[in-house]
């Protein structure tokens, strides 16, 4: 039985090929994921939050209305309620990950106990891929084209040239 709706929620700064992954190997468990781009006004991001939606959209295009994107501010449970889901979904990458995703979902579930958090391993060769490496090689010039989209790659060219 499919649950109705995910959101995965994330600064996607930018939306790499592990964040791709976590939303394909998704879609069969749920009828609609909704990216949720998280804007926080302490941070420079490289890419406004509007930027990054556009990107994302444009990314999951193929997957058609069962991928919603959109970008919200402040607590995830109000995000998640406001689009009618219970399910965070949360990709790991490594061991390291838990600790941190683990304590947000416990600190979720205090907030919103309706609400339940999903994890799900990246594969293998995407486990290395973080936005944070994918902009420091990209503003240093490096190929970025196996750890990004094609869209993402053009955005950071243009960013970078």
């Amino acid at each position: 039985m499919q649950a109705a709706i995910a959101v995965y929620p994330g600064s996607f700064d930018p939306f790499t090929n592990g964040h791709l992954d976590i939303v394909s190997r998704s879609l069969p468990f749920f009828e609609r994921i909704v990216v949720g781009v998280v804007w926080n006004p302490s941070k420079q991001p490289l890419f406004s939050a509007e930027e990054r939606v556009k990107m994302i959209q444009e990314v999951c295009q193929p997957f058609g209305d069962r991928v919603v994107v959109e970008s919200f501010t402040g607590l995830l449970v109000d995000f998640v309620e406001t689009r009618g889901a219970r399910i965070v979904l949360r990709g790991l990458r490594a061991v390291s990950d838990y600790e941190y995703e683990g304590q947000m979902a416990l600190t979720n579930r205090h907030l919103r106990p309706a609400i339940e958090t999903f994890f799900l391993m990246a594969r293998e060769e995407v486990s290395y891929i973080s936005s944070s490496v994918v902009r420091q090689v990209a503003m240093l010039g490096g190929d970025v084209s196996k750890l990004v989209p094609s869209i993402v790659v053009d955005r950071l060219h243009q960013r970078f040239s």
